[in-house]
């Protein structure tokens, strides 16, 4: 990538931000997965939705910056 301005290298910390959230629910449901599926599956449905809309604010996101792509 390009050397970037000052405004996108805060459009690109942003985006990590946006980022992070995914990944952290992604991580729940990992733990979820591999620790306790018998007793917190019933949490799977609302953290995938929880994702869902966590990577549409990232494409979001990447739609109005694509130089971040």
């Amino acid at each position: 990538m390009a050397d970037l301005t000052p405004e996108q290298k805060e459009k690109k910390k942003e985006l990590a931000k946006y980022k992070r959230k995914v990944i952290e629910k992604a991580g729940v449901v990992h733990d979820i997965v591999e620790d306790t599926i018998w007793t917190e599956y019933d949490k799977l449905p609302k953290l995938s939705e929880e994702i869902g809309m966590a990577m549409k604010d990232v494409e979001s996101f990447l739609e109005e910056h694509p130089y971040l792509k």
